[in-house]
């Protein structure tokens, strides 16, 4: 190989040898643009070829890190890019999960048009609709009952969404619609907690006095 040809081949190799350092690196800003919402950037690195499948030490994909900052617009040109809305990180949470637990209507809806599973669950085995309750957000659980999520799922602490409506809601106005919506949605209220305390019996202890009556109308125990 003469003189020119050898030059050629170092070059090539420089090139691409720069090329695959740049890549990873590029995917770590992808996660950090998307962790600060920083859209124009986002968009930047997906053009580069950023790759929405890295995951940081967490397990953290760009969209789920978008995700737990509420960055709307990171999250839909993620999703837009393909991103999976069902990747869970090293502590189980998915963008749909998280987007339900913490009321994040928006990005909660991008992720149902996406595929979101519905059946996937927290690390305390519950599906998205199960914390939205407990924390009383009312347009999520709203959303949620939209769909064909199971109502009556029993997560790991043996409640239903009707039962950490109750128990862990403090019986104000929220958590009363979302009891209402519950009902609405055939949620079973006799489903009890592993005492065998039930929704009605929870209410009625706690002296929440509009959700025991909605508890039993619907036929409670």
């Amino acid at each position: 190989m003469d003189r020119r040809r050898l030059i050629c081949a170092a070059l090539t190799l420089s090139v691409l040898g720069s090329a695959a350092a740049q890549a990873p690196d590029r995917d770590a800003q992808l996660i950090r643009a998307a962790e600060a919402g920083d859209a124009a950037q986002v968009r930047t690195l997906l053009a580069q070829g950023a790759s929405v499948k890295t995951r940081d030490a967490r397990g953290r994909t760009a969209l789920l890190a978008a995700t737990q900052g509420n960055r709307v617009e990171a999250a839909r040109l993620l999703i837009e890019a393909g991103a999976d809305v069902n990747a869970q990180d090293d502590i189980r949470d998915s963008a749909f999960l998280l987007a339900g637990a913490r009321g994040y209507l928006d990005i909660l809806r991008m992720t149902l048009k996406a595929g979101a599973d519905l059946k996937s669950t927290n690390r305390y085995g519950g599906t998205a609709l199960i914390p939205a309750c407990h924390y009383g957000h009312v347009a999520t659980v709203r959303e949620l009952l939209t769909t064909k999520i199971d109502v009556d799922h029993v997560n790991n602490l043996g409640w239903t969404a009707l039962l950490e409506a109750v128990i862990l809601g403090d019986g104000g106005t929220a958590h009363t619609e979302i009891v209402r919506l519950l009902i609405a949605a055939k949620a079973n209220p006799n489903i009890a907690d592993r005492q065998g305390v039930t929704p009605l019996q929870h209410a009625r202890s706690r002296g929440y006095r509009e959700i025991a009556p909605l508890l039993e109308k619907a036929g409670g125990r």
